[in-house]
């Protein structure tokens, strides 16, 4: 073994380059599985930020199915979610070929892939305004000739949302009528799910202010010979009662999600039955609902039950309601973030803090798990890797903070001393950052720089509790947690206090700009971060118009509130470096708010970058745009920290003195 040269933190030489961090950040998403054939969603950077449809074989030959330049992406939220759907078609009265059903990212209309066509056709009509009607999580109709889905409708500055039905036939095209409305009445709409006897259909909704997580309700209505859907009732939840993703176990039975007693936790309800506990415990059996068509659960045709469960990191069990036990599946994967079924197939998406995102597949016998395809090709040796020590922190007033630790790790360097740690604030802010492998992280702790990944009070992963801790407290908890849990690692001589920055993505960009008011941290990066939360309630997209009622407070009783917890108006106590990064069509986060903070800091004279990507939206996903944003950020902190540009690394202009 080669002695490791002691080097300055910061300089450390990596294999892990920007580049390669761009290239491997590949999302595999949404799988699907019919008998031995499988389907699931791929990002492409490479590829613009395409996103497309792949398909495995019995024989294990994987197909991408989209040609350029289609792209199979929902903007139903603007955060989306499942795109596509797997159909059977038909030949006289047997199945022989399966199509997909699917979004296209460009002008949100439903298209139809039959196998071996060389091109999609439309199934939906035409809008007067391109991409003002989307579809998402699609399913199919009882009797195969109908895909039902989430609907949303964009007309001058209103949004309207129903679950619907759409022909596979096309003839909505030329007869916009054929897309029957089954369901309206509410702001949403979330898993419509057809009976296995196409009786009825279940389906979950809710209404602003409230956010998914917040209180949603499960309601089933019956289908009507004509194929509406009459005489719906309200099974379960409410205003203070998160229920999400129903499944049907048979003809009259359901299992779903429910956090009434404070975790996500599996449920089954008959038909006019009071719904039981199927194991109660203190862990989530899902991730936070950001997205429509997650499926952290699924039903396999002996009754037992394939599911997600855990805290930050989601773990994957069968649950037998037999004996009750629910057994961990036999895997060194640690973070699952998708499953699904078709009652004797099981598929996933999971990884580790060593292993990229992986498409898998589970014997649901053995509970052995076999990975088919991963989301990095040639991941760096292991050596470069951190590994995270899970961190459980003291705050204010005794509160428990969450946070992975990503010591820097090499092979080849070594430093003396605390090392410089930038503190990683996830976004939402009710998300959730769990130990799963991203290179993004090992392209800094690769090079001496230390990462604190926090999960504050709001997160998700913790129960009902944790996240209502930053209820009206939006700006305070988070920015009081982040600063705590550093501060920790300070204490221990594990950080350098002279060294510390801050860096958050949407709510978190917002988290790292009042931290920097602050005397903790000597510099700062957002990504897409909010500046102006009056500005946000007033532009930002209809999904999260509302949500700022609830984490800060109902306009217009809390304008003096707003003001208050907005960067754009705390630039006179900020007096560190900041470097803004920033999507020029981001309709979540608008543009200008980036370009309002960095006039005000421009104007006070305070050192800060303020780079806009062209084409980008809410989350970069050109290649070019993930890497030239990863090396100013590391070119950033090098020379705040340090004084010095990386090697191979573009020096950064900064503005200001």
């Amino acid at each position: 073994m080669t002695e490791r040269v002691s080097l300055p933190y910061g300089s450390w030489p990596s294999p892990i380059t920007a580049v390669e961090v761009a290239r491997g950040s590949t999302r595999l998403g949404f799988p699907s599985v019919i008998g031995e054939q499988i389907w699931w969603e791929e990002s492409r950077p490479d590829e613009g930020g395409r996103t497309t449809v792949m398909h495995r074989a019995a024989d294990g030959t994987v197909s991408d199915l989209l040609p350029l330049p289609w792209s199979a992406a929902t903007r139903v939220h603007e955060t989306g979610g499942r795109s596509h759907l797997p159909v059977p078609r038909r030949d006289d009265k047997a199945i022989t070929r399966y199509g997909i059903v699917f979004a296209e990212a460009g002008d949100q209309r439903l298209y139809l892939l039959e196998k071996g066509a060389r091109e999609p056709v439309a199934l939906t009509p035409e809008p007067a305004v391109p991409g003002a009607v989307r579809y998402a999580d699609p399913a199919l109709s009882p009797d195969g000739k109908r895909v039902i889905c989430v609907r949303e409708t964009h007309s001058d500055s209103t949004v309207a949302r129903a679950i619907v039905s759409v022909p596979l036939s096309g003839r909505a095209v030329s007869d916009p009528t054929a897309v029957r409305e089954l369901v309206s009445g509410a702001d949403f709409f979330a898993s419509p799910t057809p009976s296995p006897d196409g009786e009825r259909l279940a389906w979950i909704s809710w209404n602003h202010p409230r956010m998914p997580w917040d209180g949603t309700e499960l309601r089933v209505g019956a289908f009507t010979p004509e194929g509406a859907v009459s005489a719906p009732r309200t099974i379960r939840g409410g205003t203070t009662e998160s229920v999400l993703s129903p499944r049907w176990r048979d003809a009259n039975t359901l299992l779903f999600l429910s956090d009434w007693t404070g975790w996500w936790n599996l449920y089954e309800v008959k038909a006019h039955g009071q719904a039981m506990a199927q194991y109660p415990e203190e862990a989530e059996f899902t991730l936070p609902p950001w997205q429509l068509g997650a499926a952290p659960f699924g039903i396999l045709d002996d009754g037992r039950v394939v599911t997600l469960y855990g805290h930050a990191d989601l773990n994957a069990g069968i649950y037998d309601p037999e004996t009750a036990q629910l057994t961990p599946l036999k895997s060194s994967l640690t973070t699952w973030r998708a499953l699904a079924t078709d009652g004797k197939s099981v598929v996933g998406v999971a990884a580790s803090p060593t292993e990229p995102d992986a498409l898998v597949q589970v014997n649901p016998e053995t509970g052995v798990v076999r990975t088919l395809r991963s989301a990095v090709e040639s991941p760096p040796p292991a050596s470069y890797l951190p590994v995270p020590r899970s961190e459980e922190i003291s705050g204010r007033y005794g509160a428990r903070i969450h946070a992975f630790a990503y010591p820097p790790t090499s092979p080849e360097a070594c430093a003396d001393g605390p090392a410089p740690y930038v503190v990683w604030v996830h976004g939402g802010p009710t998300g959730c950052a769990d130990s799963s492998l991203d290179l993004a992280k090992a392209y800094f702790t690769s090079r001496g720089i230390g990462i604190l990944d926090v999960n504050h009070g709001g997160s998700t992963g913790y129960g009902r509790s944790y996240r209502e801790r930053l209820h009206r407290n939006w700006g305070v908890v988070d920015v009081e947690d982040a600063t705590a849990a550093v501060l920790d690692l300070v204490e221990r001589g594990i950080a350098d206090p002279t060294r510390l920055a801050v860096r958050g993505a949407s709510a978190g960009g917002l988290t790292t700009l009042l931290a920097l008011t602050g005397t903790t941290f000597a510099c700062g990066t957002s990504y897409y971060g909010v500046t102006d939360l009056m500005r946000l309630a007033a532009e930002t997209h209809d999904f999260e118009s509302r949500y700022l009622d609830t984490i800060i407070g109902p306009l217009p009783g809390y304008a003096s509130v707003y003001e208050e917890r907005s960067p754009v108006n705390r630039v006179h106590e900020i007096d560190v470096p900041v470097l803004l990064l920033q999507g020029d069509q981001d309709p979540i986060v608008p543009p200008a708010q980036a370009g309002a903070l960095a006039s005000a800091l421009t104007a006070r004279g305070v050192v800060h970058a303020h780079i806009e990507f062209a084409g980008e939206p809410h989350g970069f996903r050109k290649a070019e745009s993930v890497r030239a944003a990863l090396e100013a950020e590391l070119a950033f902190y090098c020379k705040v920290f340090f004084g010095f540009t990386p090697p191979g690394v573009p020096p950064i202009a900064l503005t200001g003195g």
